[in-house]
Order: C-alpha cells, then structure tokens, then sequence
C-alpha cells in the first residue's frame, strides 16, 4: 500500500460534548418579563462574552502565527483556544452560541491542520458565528496557505500543482515536528538487485538455501504455499549482505508486536507466516509513514483503512494503532486471498498495489498466476512479493541465514480499558501512575492529549487497569474535563493538599465524599477557566530543605509556573519544584509564596 510521506502532528482537540452543569454558568431560555435582564442572566451572558473573546484571542494569535510560518506556535495557540471553551466550567450544549462556536473552531483548526481542497477553512464563516474580529485578508490568506494542492514555479514560468507527497506538501503538513519515521516502503520501490545478488546458480551456498526453500514449500511448514522462484533467494542474498541491517532491525522490532500479530491473523484466520508483511511494510514502526499517504504499521492509506473500520476523524487515526489496524491487516488480505482463490501471493501484491493493478495484470497474462503476471505488475510490486517471501523465510529459520545471533525485543505488553467521553490523557497517566508521553507512544492512534468525545478503549501500561477503573467509577463523568489527581502521603491532611495545589479545603473535600482525610490518589478540581492544565503529583524526594541552604520567598505573578519563576531567579526549575511540593509545570496563583533555595 502507498501512503504520502507526512509530518503531522496529532491535533489537540477536545471534545464536542461536555457534560459538566453548574447553575451559576448555565444560560437560560427564560426571558424577563421587563426589558431589564435579570441580573443572574446578565452575568451569565458576561461569562460566555468572556469564554468567546478568550479563545478568540488565542485563535487570531494561532492564525497569525500559522500564515507566518511558525507552525508549532500556532498549534499551541489553537489547541488554546480550544481549551478556553474545555476549562470554562459551562455547559457548552446549553448554549446555542457556545455550542456553534465550538464546534465550528473544532472543524475550522482540523482543516488547517489537516488540509484538503474540497474542504477548507473557513475562518471567515468561524469568525461571524463566534462574533471575533478578524480582518478578511488574513482569514483569506490562511485557506491559501492550507490549500494541499499549492502551485510551484517552474523553470519556463509555468506552474504546476505540487503533489501531495512533495516537500512543498509535506513541509506544510500538521503545526509541530512529530516524529515519523520512513516507510522502508519508499526504499523498496527504488531498489535494484546488484548483479552478484541476482546470482543463484553458481553461488553454491546460495544454491543450497535456494533447496532448503524448495522444501520448505514442498513440505507445507509454512501454512501457506507459494511458488518456487530464484527472486526470492536474490532477496535473501540481499538481506544477507547490503541490506543486513534493516534485517537485524526488523527481526528485533518484531518481537514487540509479533505475537499479537499471530494472534490476531490466527483469530481471522489469516496464515500466521504472512504476518511478517509488517516487517516490510514498516519494519514494526507504528509511526512510519511512506511518500503515498501510508501511516502505521501496517500502511493502510485512508480509504483502504475506512473500507475494513479504521476511524479517521479529529480525534484518532486508527491506521496507526496496534491492534485495531492489525486485525484490520488480516481482514483485508483474506479478502484478497479469497478474491485470488487462494493465491497469496497475488493477495500480497493486491494489497501493495491495489486490486485493480493486479486485476489488469491478470487479464494481460491470461492466468491469475503472480509470476506470469510479473511483467504487468508495477516496479515495487514486483519487489514487494518476493521480499515478503524472503523475510518470512529467514525469520523462520535465522540461523540457516545467518540471523540467529538476534534476539527479538520483549512483547510490548499493556491493559486495556474503556474510558468515559472525552478523557484528559494528564488525568489518565496520573492515574497510572505514568507520563502523557507514555500513553501517547501506547496509543499511537490518539491525535490528541484527549480521547474521543465517546466511550473509547485505550491502552494502558500493564497491570494497571483494575487501579484506574476503580479510580473513574469515583469520578463523575460530568467532572471528567476538569478534574486532576494529587496523590497523598500517610498522615497529611487536606490543608497540606491544599497548600501545594492552591485549591480550597472546602473544595478538595466536596470531590473527595465520604473520604475524612487523604488517602491514595484524590481528587482535585480544576478551577474556571484555568487554560493550561495543572498537573499535580506530590515528589518522591523530601521537600526539607538541605542543611547549610539559604532560602529565598518570592510571591508569583498571574500566569507564572513554577519553571517561569526559577528561571527568574536564575535557580534550578527542578530543585524550586522539590522544595515546594510542585512540579516544574505547575501553574501558580497571582501572590502564592515561593521558596527559592540557594547556596
């Protein structure tokens, strides 16, 4: 399968359902039977003025930063935006203006980020229904720029449109630089066997591997038959010689991923051998991408991933998670196993190139026979098969090729559980006991630091699910947005929670019922509109400070963070933190005191 060769970034957005109530942010329908609102009214329309012009705010800063080229500046401010609405405390459903502004922001920042000519921004429409000032020529100058298809200058004067894979293309995809890594895909499609690799005959121990291959067949140890043919030892000469490491590699990356593999090809019931078309397709990378559009360990493009359930939306990519594309890999080869009668080969080079290129080529061989077929068939299909044919081959038997020195990386393992709507990933790893970055990397398909706006199962470090569960049967779902975690020490009380969150006794205790004092994790209440996430997590060290220490008090300003004051008082980020029961990130009160430790 091809895939363009994109450097995206998964898009933080939030979800479009958020269920948390508070009367005193409720807009009511009720209209006043004098021509004077009621005060309770007029303060509630105050507040949804607010929420509308702060994230409008961000949303001009992320559009100027976007037209100006600073991509990750303007995700940042975007994802802001968004997050205004998330951390507001409203009912955002209860309020038509609330909820067509959101929703409409939702779209507009996807299509920024994910551009497509039938679909593009429309920031002139986002700015007349949220009531933002926005100069016409700037909203225009962002559709252009998301515009995929961008015209190039030629040489001559001409123009042409560049292609979805070209740099052009790629340069402008997605606001930060999320690490993807190239399908080995694209290498193969350019690769030549050198003379001494197509060399079977008069190389003696590749005559000998050539017979151990022709048994292999004859014998059936495979699961799978599949026609004898000298291609398949000159791949196996190529992996034995210039393209030795992406052998050692992928044999070693294998062993994270390949006995979920089998299991879910064995389940489909896909012969477990032809699960090593993963190697080649993306050597067990699950964020490889190739120049066609590909993503994932098992390259699906888009619309093949559609076709057997893989979700594409604003939320997730589904191409790029474990299990959901792996099952949906096996699904689809069967399918093109039973529309070639069996044959996989000619169901592996469907799946490269697509049924209709293998179909044409059938019809001009006359015989659904993939080596008859061969001449028809495109360039990287012709490598593709017999590459696939060759690995599976030396990963049955590495020593007989000289692999047998490689010792396969552990099975990743991981629970699974299924989260409420809209579930805050720092919550999640809080809960886990955890980073953000680990549960990115166990969900590669999140595009975001938030799951879907509906029930959704992830993935999360093992032995931890029954913990997590047990924690959000506490929660109520209409607190899941605006919820963190701090955890407890024997014997502290809720005024020392208090004092290391900012976050009221009354307030602590009233999400915590029934709980007399901390104990284990608890629950802290994210505040109003408080846009950048506070992450709460007591440290492990002491936070007594070290004899012969001097100490200094600073009181924080309005938007400070704990790594914002220690850089102003040119102290160590980390030690600032240690010492005052915080985190670098945390973020701090307007006059909360800080204690700065020094020599």
């Amino acid at each position: 399968m091809k895939f363009i060769r994109v450097r995206t970034l998964v898009l933080a957005l939030v979800s479009t359902l958020l269920l948390a109530s508070f009367a005193d942010a409720q807009i009511t329908s009720a209209r006043s039977n004098s021509n004077t609102a009621t005060p309770e009214i007029a303060k509630a329309q105050d507040a949804v003025n607010a929420v509308l012009a702060e994230s409008g705010k961000s949303f001009k800063d992320g559009i100027v930063a976007f037209v100006g080229d600073r991509r990750s500046e303007a995700g940042s401010k975007f994802n802001k935006s968004v997050e205004v609405f998330l951390y507001s405390t409203m009912n955002i459903q209860k309020d038509q203006r609330l909820q067509s502004c959101y929703n409409q922001l939702i779209e507009t920042v996807y299509r920024i980020e994910f551009p497509s000519d039938s679909q593009l921004p429309q920031v002139r429409g986002l700015a007349a229904t949220c009531n933002w000032d926005i100069d016409p020529a700037l909203a225009d100058s962002v559709a252009k720029l998301a515009r995929p298809a961008a015209k190039m200058a030629t040489g001559n004067g001409e123009t042409v449109a560049a292609t979805a894979g070209s740099q052009i293309a790629v340069s402008k995809s997605g606001f930060n630089d999320q690490t993807f890594e190239p399908s080995p895909l694209d290498e193969l499609s350019k690769l030549e066997l050198t003379a001494d690799e197509q060399q079977v005959d008069d190389n003696p121990i590749a005559q000998q591997q050539y017979q151990y291959i022709q048994n292999a067949v004859a014998n059936k140890s495979l699961g799978f038959s599949f026609q004898v043919h000298p291609m398949i030892q000159q791949f196996i000469n190529y992996y034995r010689g210039r393209g030795r490491t992406t052998m050692e590699v992928g044999l070693y990356r294998s062993g994270m991923f390949m006995r979920m593999a089998r299991r879910i090809f064995r389940e489909e019931g896909v012969p477990e051998n032809v699960a090593w078309l993963g190697q080649v397709e993306s050597a067990w990378k699950p964020s490889a991408v190739s120049s066609a559009a590909a993503s994932g360990l098992w390259q699906f493009i888009p619309g093949t991933g559609s076709r057997f359930g893989l979700q594409r939306t604003a939320y997730v990519d589904e191409r790029n998670s474990f299990e959901q594309a792996t099952r949906a890999s096996a699904r689809y080869l069967k399918f093109l196993a039973n529309r070639y009668n069996g044959n996989w080969e000619l169901a592996m080079a469907a799946y490269n190139s697509g049924e209709g290129n293998v179909d044409r080529a059938i019809r001009r061989a006359g015989v659904a026979n993939f080596w008859v077929a061969f001449p028809y068939l495109p360039q990287e299909t012709r490598n593709y098969v017999p590459n696939i044919l060759a690995t599976i081959l030396i990963a049955n038997n590495p020593n007989q090729y000289g692999f047998g020195h490689i010792r396969p990386a552990p099975s990743l393992i991981y629970d699974q559980i299924r989260v409420p709507a809209s579930t805050s990933l720092g919550l999640l790893a809080q809960a886990a006991d955890t980073s953000v970055q680990y549960l990115r990397y166990l969900n590669p398909h999140l595009r975001s630091n938030v799951t879907p706006p509906m029930p959704y199962v992830v993935n999360v470090p093992a032995g931890k699910s029954n913990e997590v569960v047990a924690l959000f049967r506490r929660l109520p779902a209409s607190k899941i947005s605006n919820t963190n975690l701090a955890n407890s020490s024997a014997g502290e009380s809720w005024q020392s929670i208090s004092n290391r969150t900012g976050v009221s006794v009354a307030e602590l205790t009233a999400a915590n019922p029934g709980m007399k004092s901390p104990r284990g994790k608890v629950f802290v209440p994210v505040r109003g509109n408080n846009v950048d996430t506070i992450v709460y997590s007591r440290p492990a060290a002491s936070s007594v400070i070290p004899s012969g220490s001097k100490v200094r008090i600073v009181k924080a300003k309005a938007g400070d963070t704990v790594e914002k004051i220690a850089v102003r008082e040119k102290a160590d980020p980390s030690d600032v933190a240690k010492y005052n029961g915080l985190l670098p990130s945390s973020v701090l009160s307007a006059g909360r005191e800080i204690k700065i430790p020094s020599k």
